[in-house]
């Protein structure tokens, strides 16, 4: 896949930590305040980067010789201004400027990503050849009860889940596809296996909502957190629908752009 993975300390280390003193007691302002403002004004001057990790909270606690309940308070209190984020398995993160995402008659998320400087990477959760429904016959323009391949991934930047989605394909058409995509993590490069080198974005729906249980578990995100639900079709160069699908994207982690 290309695009560089960003330089992330393995450890969770920064200068802060080395530096920091315990937060003075009876000053009359709480010590998970004075820890947030600390952390604040270190981003606010550069010393954390957006998408660097933090250390872990045993590190911060110790560094400012607080325990984790006050730690975590701080970091709360972060997190709800939007300069950090938590993502589950990977700790917690300087929020990073939201993914510039073009959407135009060519949309690949590898290359929107790979451009931004970060590392795209689309992850395979599941596949399935199921009979087509009414919708998906409909914008596959093909007949109700045709087999059709069901895909279910999620697509990141920098291992950031970006968007959670479904996409179903014409069976006979994408043999084998979901096995491919799974090995290559690329759906584009997927489908250039089966000699589908072009095709095209016919056409782009967007609707707001408030994410719903599985997509806060995808995308990690908290609750009450907005999902962008796109829905796409996309062509062959003949004019032949070659997948329809349905993505929710974290919406305070995309800017999308429209390009004629």
């Amino acid at each position: 896949m290309s695009g560089a993975a960003q330089n992330v300390p393995a450890e969770g280390h920064n200068e802060m930590t080395e530096e920091a003193a315990p937060v003075p007691r009876g000053t009359g302002v709480t010590l998970w305040r004075q820890i947030a403002e600390r952390l604040e004004a270190d981003i606010a001057a550069g010393r954390w980067q957006p998408g660097e990790r933090l250390p872990v909270e045993a590190e911060l606690a110790s560094a400012f010789g607080v325990n984790r309940h006050t730690l975590r308070r701080a970091l709360a209190s972060l997190a709800e201004s939007g300069l950090i984020e938590a993502t589950a398995g990977r700790g917690t993160f300087v929020k990073a400027l939201p993914l510039r995402y073009p959407i135009g008659p060519r949309t690949r998320f590898s290359e929107i990503v790979s451009a931004g400087g970060r590392w795209p990477f689309g992850r395979f959760l599941g596949g399935r050849v199921e009979n087509a429904d009414a919708e998906v016959a409909r914008e596959l323009e093909i007949a109700e009860g045709t087999p059709v391949l069901r895909i279910e991934s999620i697509h990141e930047a920098d291992g950031v889940p970006i968007s959670y989605g479904t996409a179903w394909f014409v069976a006979s058409r994408c043999p084998d596809l979901d096995l491919v995509y799974a090995a290559t993590g690329s759906l584009t490069r997927a489908l250039s296996t089966l000699g589908i080198e072009d095709f095209r974005r016919r056409e782009t729906r967007i609707t707001a909502r408030p994410a719903n249980g599985r997509e806060m578990e995808q995308l990690s995100i908290a609750p009450g957190r907005s999902v962008l639900v796109l829905e796409r079709v996309d062509v062959e160069p003949n004019g032949r629908p070659l997948q329809w699908g349905r993505s929710s994207f974290a919406a305070d982690r995309v800017q999308l752009v429209f390009k004629p």
